[in-house]
């Protein structure tokens, strides 16, 4: 038998918090003949990943009758994550009892197709959040459901969905985490597991849910990552590549988080600026110009507004009458132009230096964007022929009243 996190002088920092994985696994495990990882290629998840294939090639926790694993591929990963995920796939797809399968969103419904070739502005976090759902949630869900039923999975009987929830990645998810993990029997440190299961389309009541590292902290993440799991006993698994994402040495002190490149719903892109600081990507550079694209993008001269009264499908009036929709053609050209160049840019360098290069857009999203664009495509209840949103209006309101603009009404 291998050396594991149990036996021998190898032991993680903290095992205890991997004692309590095992034994979560080992009271949750047995009673699903089915085990999927949902796998976003960040830190959490790809411990958990690595950590539950570990514990089952050393004979420590028993191998279910099948393992998915299901990798969220927005498209919008950090490099390094992206040239990471991209190794861990090609490993365990060497292991023939593990059924690997990259998720991805619909070609029109990805993440700059969407923007650049519907004309749907860059996500908000006041009222326009539609990116982690549709590129990632809603993609998992149909790619698990079509897994379930290749499985024929018997009705009443679940699949166990694995993911790298943790306390402490956020306030809001803790205190979700707070009500959920006393409850089917579950207590605190054992694992959140969830019999109440997802409302995900497509998987609704298929699956139920364990989060096996939900009480390990940062230091054991990292520890694993950087330390154990690249080691040849442990799985030699390229992991170190992720702490570059994060931060590097320094991503531990400071409980690095990431997101997608130049996400529009953070303030600052602090893991890209990490990932540049570091000489071995700098390369990258280029990518900080996107955050500005997103922000003007969404300004009022490049994007349409309804002028009056709208009409919903239902039949009701739109409580924003004026409200600013769809990105113009012309912004949208210019959008991609630049993105092109940024793309550009960071691969000339990648080749200078002898580095990895990118592809924000491929030659498939980018010939189908530029489609869409000269098809005049529009968001559903847009026509194109709406003025544009920096167009002096009258006021209209919801009841119909109209307020004249000022000079028009002294005219």
């Amino acid at each position: 038998m291998q050396p594991s996190l149990f036996t021998g002088t190898a032991r993680l920092a903290y095992d205890d918090a991997m004692a309590l994985t095992l034994q979560s696994m080992q009271t949750y495990g047995p009673a699903h003949e089915h085990w999927a990882v949902a796998w976003s290629g960040g830190k959490d998840s790809s411990a958990t990943l690595t950590a539950i294939v570990h514990l089952i090639e050393t004979g420590q926790l028993a191998r279910p009758k099948s393992l998915s694993v299901f990798y969220a591929d927005t498209r919008q990963e950090l490099p390094p994550l992206a040239a990471a995920a991209d190794a861990m796939v090609a490993d365990l797809r060497r292991r023939d009892w593990i059924n690997v399968e990259v998720v991805r969103a619909p070609l029109d419904r990805r993440f700059l197709v969407y923007i650049l070739g519907r004309g749907v502005p860059p996500p908000n976090n006041n009222t326009l959040r539609w990116c982690t759902r549709q590129i990632k949630v809603d993609p998992m869900a149909e790619a698990v459901g079509r897994r379930i039923e290749a499985l024929s999975v018997p009705e009443g009987e679940t699949v166990l969905m694995i993911t790298g929830v943790r306390e402490g990645e956020s306030a809001v998810r803790d205190q979700r985490i707070t009500m959920s993990c006393s409850r089917d029997g579950a207590e605190r440190g054992q694992g959140w597991y969830q019999q109440t299961l997802p409302e995900a389309k497509g998987i609704r009541g298929r699956i139920a849910t364990l989060a096996p590292i939900l009480h390990w902290r940062v230091c054991n993440v990292w520890d694993w990552l950087k330390v154990y799991a690249p080691m040849h006993e442990y799985g030699h698994w390229p992991t170190r590549i992720i702490a570059d994402a994060y931060g590097g040495d320094e991503a531990e002190e400071r409980n690095a988080r990431t997101g997608c490149i130049g996400c529009p719903l953070a303030s600052k892109d602090v893991a890209l600026e990490g990932v540049i600081a570091m000489p071995e990507w700098s390369h990258l550079a280029p990518l900080a110009g996107l955050k500005p694209i997103y922000r003007w993008l969404r300004q009022p001269e490049n994007r349409l507004r309804k002028a009056g009264l709208e009409r919903l499908k239902d039949g009701s009036i739109a409580k924003n009458p004026q409200r600013m929709g769809p990105i113009t053609l012309e912004a949208r050209q210019e959008a991609l132009a630049r993105i092109l160049a940024i793309q550009a840019r960071v691969n000339a360098a990648a080749v200078d230096l002898g580095r990895p290069g990118i592809d924000l857009l491929n030659n498939e999203e980018e010939l189908r964007i530029r489609e869409l664009i000269n098809g005049g495509t529009w968001p559903d209840g847009w026509t194109g022929e709406e003025p544009r949103a920096d167009t002096m209006l009258d006021t209209v309101y919801q009841d119909g009243s109209v307020q004249p603009l000022l000079w028009r009404a002294q005219a």
